[in-house]
């Protein structure tokens, strides 16, 4: 009974993702991407601040820093 011949296996997965990686490019490059933007810039909804943004916090530096006086 012969053996199953797996030395091309590597070369057939390498060149599948290589053709797949082409095909998903190809894909996207005719995709038109100015309806998402649009739905990113729909401005019919309030901003809702959240409450870390309404804040001001001050940043202090490490007591071992040679900036402090």
């Amino acid at each position: 009974m012969p053996q199953l011949d797996t030395s091309t296996w590597l070369l057939v997965i390498f060149l599948m993702t290589i053709s797949l990686f082409c095909a998903y490019q190809l894909k996207m490059k005719n995709q038109d991407m100015t309806s998402i933007t649009a739905l990113e810039t729909h401005s019919d909804y309030p901003k809702t601040l959240l409450p870390w943004e309404t804040k001001w916090t001050k940043i202090y530096l490490p007591p071992s820093s040679p900036l402090q006086s």
